[in-house]
């Protein structure tokens, strides 16, 4: 009888490592590489952007050019290379899903080869990404389930430098989606720019931390909600939007507020708080009666939390002219992006 290769008993135990995660919580890792559980070698999870950079460059956040840069995702280090070096880490689907789009022409993103997976969890869904793959082993359409392996860890980007050998990774992000419209509002807003990817532009995806969702999923005292960790959110900024219908009000309904008085009279607007990332993660109905006197902007600063700003301002969303907070033009087009 014809004994299995090693590598076939390696990813045998992969899977089997990612089934057992997939029953417990609802996401799991993307790749073999599970070091961040463990206590001071982040250096073994996360590929810095370069040598003399922290393991933070490598994680999700305002992480880089001095606190003033997203980054939407984390960098997922390899762990296994053939003998030319290159990455041979299997990608697996961080939970059951759907196949929404691959693009595998690494010349039309800085993403390289990318894959966009759906899923439903909790009602709400989420949209994962993995980025820089050598090649994709799905298409569009296509149902896989957590753990199984939908593609191969790569270097692949559009930029002049190539990813270096020694920090092949896959860039991993867990998003929600902002507008079913995004296409049509990409045509009216930036006239004469591309958008190679449709709705799944990286522009359409506003990310979570996934960080602190599989730590917060490995906590042993409190079952982890992902409904609850959206709701829990530290609040950047609130806004009084001026709009009643719009495709995230329907995708992300568990976050939708309860207003008695909205019921009542009819819905004239939202007002919705944003994270520092611009997600939205509460969004309450407001009567004419509520936002009367409140002018007739579009969009209305109501609040800002000037520590998270000072914490995390790399979006840029909000700013302190004087002693007044103001939206920026880039608060603004994310506004008009969710609401269109």
């Amino acid at each position: 009888m014809k004994r299995p290769s090693v590598r076939r008993l390696a990813l045998a135990a992969i899977l089997s490592s990612a089934n057992l995660l997939s029953a417990q919580t609802p996401f799991q890792f993307p790749t073999a590489n599970h070091a961040l559980y463990e206590v001071g070698h982040e250096l073994k999870f996360f590929a810095p952007t370069a040598p003399d950079k922290p393991w933070t460059s490598g994680s999700f956040g305002c992480v880089r050019s001095d606190g003033w840069q997203m980054h939407e995702g984390l960098d997922i280090l390899h762990q296994q290379t053939d003998r030319a070096g290159e990455p041979t880490d299997p990608v697996l689907a961080t939970a059951d899903g759907t196949v929404m789009y691959v693009n595998r022409k690494a010349g039309l993103s800085n993403y390289g080869q990318y894959i966009v997976l759906r899923h439903l969890i909790e009602g709400l869904e989420i949209y994962s990404l993995y980025a820089h793959l050598s090649r994709a082993d799905v298409a569009a359409g296509q149902t896989v389930r957590a753990g199984q392996v939908i593609a191969m860890m790569g270097r692949t980007s559009n930029t002049s430098e190539r990813i270096g050998k020694e920090r092949a990774h896959v860039h991993f992000e867990l998003n929600v989606f902002v507008n079913d419209h995004f296409s049509a509002w990409f045509r009216k807003n930036l006239p004469g720019e591309r958008n190679d990817h449709g709705v799944w532009n990286g522009q359409n995806l506003d990310g979570l931390d996934p960080r602190e969702i599989l730590l917060a999923e490995r906590n042993p005292v409190k079952k982890f909600s992902l409904l609850e960790f959206l709701r829990s959110q530290t609040e950047l900024c609130r806004v009084l939007v001026r709009a009643t219908n719009f495709p995230y009000l329907r995708r992300y309904a568990p976050l939708v507020l309860k207003n008695p008085r909205a019921d009542q009279e009819g819905v004239a607007g939202y007002e919705i708080a944003l994270n520092y990332n611009g997600v939205p993660f509460a969004l309450m109905p407001r009567a004419a009666s509520e936002i009367k006197g409140k002018g007739t902007a579009k969009f209305q600063l109501l609040a800002v939390n000037a520590a998270e700003y000072r914490a995390h301002p790399c979006r840029r969303l909000v700013v302190q002219r004087g002693s007044q907070w103001v939206l920026t033009e880039k608060g603004q087009r994310e506004l008009a992006m969710i609401t269109y």
